[in-house]
């Protein structure tokens, strides 16, 4: 399954000057999923 948000924490890893990642976002909508996936 492809998700446009993955794009971004790519991008966001890739920067030198990056914050903390903090992902917000109602209930039931995939952040843990997105998490889980990324990881692996």
């Amino acid at each position: 399954m492809h998700r446009d948000k993955i794009e971004e924490l790519k991008k966001w890893k890739e920067s030198s000057n990056r914050k903390p990642l903090i992902i917000r976002g109602a209930r039931q909508v995939g952040k843990t999923w997105l998490m889980k996936d990324y990881t692996i």
